[in-house]
Parts: structure tokens; sequence; C-alpha cells
């Protein structure tokens, strides 16, 4: 059960449906979408419903097993031609997030070797995929919330909570550990265009959970590094290359640039599974490009002249050389290699 500063599920597999918390319309509305079927999964992945490379890999296990209810029910023993393409299509939905592919190719092997009715196994894999989540991050916030010296103060970006993840977070589960232990001075929180993940969810997280957060634009966050406020910048990741390069959130390099420079520590938080050793650097990450109209406007009400044009990649990439701590369920990598990180995943 979620502890006192821990009260957010985003996902939630309830009498055999899968139930999404609409990270759209948050903070002014909670709603939660009831997803029957595969292709509707894939959908809230595109559209943001769901976002947070743990949690989209959470909603596509749980995905895989409606597709295998529909398949099996229609087609009987010759639901596997059907599930595969409905695999294939669901690991589409967001290329960046490696995630996704991990949790199709887990359930993917997982049906290869069932025979008969496969929702039972495959549900359990789901559940067993969730509550591992939930468990490493727990155990990510106690490793990284070691190098948390008291009194200190930590900036993060997007978000990393309870909401990207099964439960509990990354890079916010660093800080609810940290901010439990009686650390930190001050948490704050850039808000991060064009989703503002960071004003709409990760302050509305921790707002709920009763831990103080300091909200600032993105283009703030390297004057408040100037006055000494920061002692370590603290964020997840969607994709890790084995030299330890980092794919997050558009906006994130430039943090860790900041950081660098005003002698802030980074640190990166993620599970072993967001680690991709089959792509040696962040220049082999598929970076994905969203709609212009994303920066164009905001709210759905257009903030730009008429006529602009939008550049909106979601992610970059922060090289490793930038990156003093990437904290795994696995264990925790300094100055991140290739040696040490392949160490590490071995």
């Amino acid at each position: 059960m979620p502890d006192t500063n821990d009260r957010v599920r985003a996902v939630a597999w309830v009498d055999d449906m899968l139930h999404l918390l609409d990270q759209r319309y948050l903070p002014a509305r909670e709603d939660t979408l009831v997803i029957s079927d595969c292709r509707a999964a894939a959908e809230a992945i595109r559209d943001m419903v769901v976002r947070g490379a743990p949690a989209i890999g959470i909603t596509a296990a749980y995905a895989a097993v409606l597709a295998a209810r529909a398949r099996f029910s229609a087609d009987g023993d010759g639901w596997r031609a059907g599930f595969e393409q409905d695999l294939a299509d669901l690991g589409q939905a967001r290329p960046t997030a490696v995630n996704l592919g991990w949790a199709v190719r887990c359930m993917r092997e997982k049906a290869a070797g069932l025979s008969g009715d496969p929702v039972p196994a495959l549900l359990e894999l789901a559940r067993g995929i969730h509550e591992e989540d939930i468990q490493a991050n727990r155990r990510m916030g106690e490793l990284g919330a070691q190098f948390i010296a008291p009194g200190s103060g930590v900036l993060t970006h997007c978000n990393t909570g309870s909401l990207a993840t099964g439960g509990y977070g990354t890079a916010l589960g660093v800080i609810r550990s940290a901010w439990a232990a009686g650390k930190l001075d001050a948490v704050f929180a850039d808000e991060t265009r064009p989703w503002l993940q960071g004003a709409r969810l990760t302050a509305w997280e921790l707002v709920r959970d009763g831990i103080p957060v300091t909200l600032l634009v993105d283009g703030a966050a390297a004057h408040l590094m100037k006055q000494g406020r920061v002692q370590w910048v603290i964020v997840g990741s969607d994709r890790i290359a084995a030299n330890g390069d980092v794919a997050n959130k558009i906006g994130t390099y430039s943090a860790a640039v900041a950081a660098r420079h005003h002698g802030v520590k980074f640190m990166v938080v993620a599970p072993s599974s967001t680690v991709d050793m089959a792509i040696a650097s962040g220049a082999d990450i598929p970076i994905e490009m969203r709609a212009p109209e994303e920066v164009l406007g905001c709210g759905g009400q257009p903030v730009a002249a008429a006529g602009a044009q939008a550049w909106n990649p979601a992610f970059d990439v922060t090289p490793a050389a930038l990156v003093d701590v990437i904290v795994t369920e696995r264990g925790v990598v300094e100055q991140p290699d290739l040696a040490k990180m392949t160490a590490m995943m071995k």
C-alpha cells in the first residue's frame, strides 16, 4: 500500500480492465480511463494519457494481456498471429522509451511457451512487472538518497514520480527518500515545456504528498544554481546507452551543462530496464519528434504568432561526461562509462 509520501498510482488493473489516470488534464481534473483493448492502450501511450518510461512499460504489459484475451476469445488456438500484430503495433507507440520495447519482448517471450488460454500467465507476468517496478523504485530511492547531504537543495526536471512509474518514482523516489530522511531543505521543479510535466504533475504529486516544492521556469535553473541554492540535479531517463549517455525529457541536457558549470552534481535515476546495452552511445538513440502545435500553443490555445514554425524534439541526450551518478536497482555507477555500465548490467 502507498505510504504517506506515496499516495498516487497512475496505472492499475481493476476488474479485468486497465485503468489509467489521464495525465493530460492534471491537476485540473482527475479522470481515469478504463481501457479494454490493446489498440486503445497504444493510443493512450501515444497521446500522453500515460507517460514516463517505466509507466509506459507497465501499461504495455497490461495491454498485451488485453490483446491476448481478445485474440484467444476470437480465434481460439489461432490467437498467436493476431497477438503478434498487436504487439508490433504497441511497440511503435513511442520510440524513445526503451521500457516499451522491453515490456513487449517480455510478454512475447512468455507467450511463446504457453498453451491453452494465455491470459492467466500473461496477467501474472504483467502484475509482476508492475510490483517489481515499485520495489525497484524504493531500492533506488534508498541508494540515491545516500548521496544527498543534510541541508541540501535539489532540482528535478519533468516528472519522475508515481505518475511516471508503477509507484514511488525514480528521481522523485530519491527525493521522497531524502525528504523522509530529513536531508532536504528545498525541492525545486522546472516547469518542463511544452507539456508542463513539472508544473502540472511533479508539483501536484509533491503537494499531494506534503513535500514542499518551488516551481521555476526552465530558463531560471542556471540562475538558481548560480545562487548556490541547489546541490544536486536529479532526473530520470527514458533510455541509457551502453556508454552512460542519457536520453531524457527535452531540457535535461541544458540543465546538465548548467550544473557542471556551477559545480552542482547531476544524478540520473532509472531502472535497469531503461539501460539499452545494444545502443553504443546517445548518438544512436532515436529521438521522438512531436507535433509543432505543442510548442505553438498551450492548453489548446495558440500562443505564438500566426505563421511561426516550431521544432519540437521530445527528448535530448546528456553525455555521460556530464553525469556524476547513475542509480539503478542493481546498484550505482559513478562517472559512468562503457566498462562500468557493462559491469553493472552483468
